[in-house]
């Protein structure tokens, strides 16, 4: 079985497509400095796979550390690079930490790629690289706006990055680009999910934990936008049917010349805030205390993909609904109540 490297393994997206990884037959290795994750996490992924993993507890902004890593593994075919901090608001207020950690930790990466010949990348991008587009929905020949955030600036430059090295003489990594929207909801098992440490930077761990009441309340970012409600629009994918795309996009680059290239990968469908609010008080049954609030800085008004792209290149799309994911994060947040697992 192919062994593909997995940074950021233990996250959210990352745990999940551990999972897929290993049902269609490869082997991830797990790198995970367990920042805003748990080491449990590996033992959950074990359990839903019934396989041993191999992980190790670092940072990939640390390059000795991340060589040992190749060295472990010469027969390395991939690798996923999901580590990286993704909180818009979180980048607003500490740039330095994202500039630092977000692109650093990518050219640690390329770098050893290249030293040990390990040829293909599948990158955790963001449609966040499109900054507020002046046509919806976004295609992947969208043509980038300013970003909104610092996270959006990095996710830009890492693109640019990953575009020069795939044109470079002296540089072997290919890249697929995959632009995620707004991944939500948990494995249907109920032992992963997104479980943030602290408070909740995203929507759905906001209202998951409000409606089991570890939060008071919900605030809602914004009410004078131009959409149907006045709150701000996106396009929210279940992240068992992202953690699919990226076994697609590893397939796809085995069987193509070097290149960078980019997929969104999304419903092609946008909701508010207060539908995303409205449905899951519908699946789940609990009424949620929510109040609005002020514009949140970095946010855009609306956004949502088109993944035809995908659809047709990689063979993908999306086959859960939004009730599906918020259905699964509840379960996955009652699941951490039965277990005493809490967010702080």
């Amino acid at each position: 079985m192919s062994k593909i490297l997995v940074t950021g393994g233990a996250g959210f997206i990352g745990s999940h497509t551990a999972v897929e990884l290993i049902s269609s037959g490869f082997t991830p290795i797990i790198v995970d400095n367990f920042c805003n994750s748990r080491p449990s996490v590996i033992q959950r992924i074990e359990t839903i796979t019934n396989q041993n993993l191999v992980s190790y507890n670092l940072d990939c902004t640390d390059e000795i550390a991340l060589r040992q890593v190749f060295n472990d593994h010469p027969d390395l075919q991939g690798a996923i690079h999901f580590a990286a901090f993704k909180a818009v608001g979180e980048s607003v207020q500490s740039p330095l930490k994202y500039y630092h950690n977000n692109i650093n930790s990518l050219l640690v990466l390329t770098r050893l790629m290249n030293e040990f010949n390990v040829r293909n990348l599948v990158f955790s991008s963001s449609c966040t690289v499109y900054g507020q587009p002046e046509i919806l929905p976004v295609t992947e020949a969208t043509e980038m706006q300013e970003a909104q955030s610092p996270y959006g600036f990095t996710k830009q430059v890492c693109e640019r990055l990953l575009s020069d090295l795939s044109t470079g003489e002296y540089n072997q990594v290919s890249s697929v680009l995959l632009r995620y929207f707004n991944p939500i909801g948990a494995h249907p098992s109920g032992l992963i999910g997104e479980l943030p440490l602290g408070v909740p930077e995203n929507l759905i761990p906001y209202i998951t934990q409000t409606a089991a009441g570890l939060r008071d309340s919900l605030t809602v970012f914004g009410q004078d936008y131009s959409t149907s409600d006045g709150t701000c629009v996106r396009d929210y994918i279940h992240v068992v049917d992202l953690a699919k795309a990226h076994v697609k996009a590893l397939r796809y680059l085995a069987e193509n010349d070097k290149m960078c290239k980019a997929f969104n990968l999304g419903t092609g469908t946008g909701n508010t805030v207060l539908e995303v609010i409205q449905t899951f008080e519908k699946v789940s049954g609990v009424k949620l205390s929510y109040a609005m609030g002020e514009r949140r800085p970095g946010d855009v008004e609306q956004i949502y993909a088109s993944a035809d792209k995908a659809n047709r290149e990689l063979q993908w799309k999306t086959e859960l609904s939004l009730e599906d994911a918020l259905t699964d994060a509840w379960n996955w947040q009652l699941k951490l109540e039965e277990t005493g697992t809490t967010a702080d």
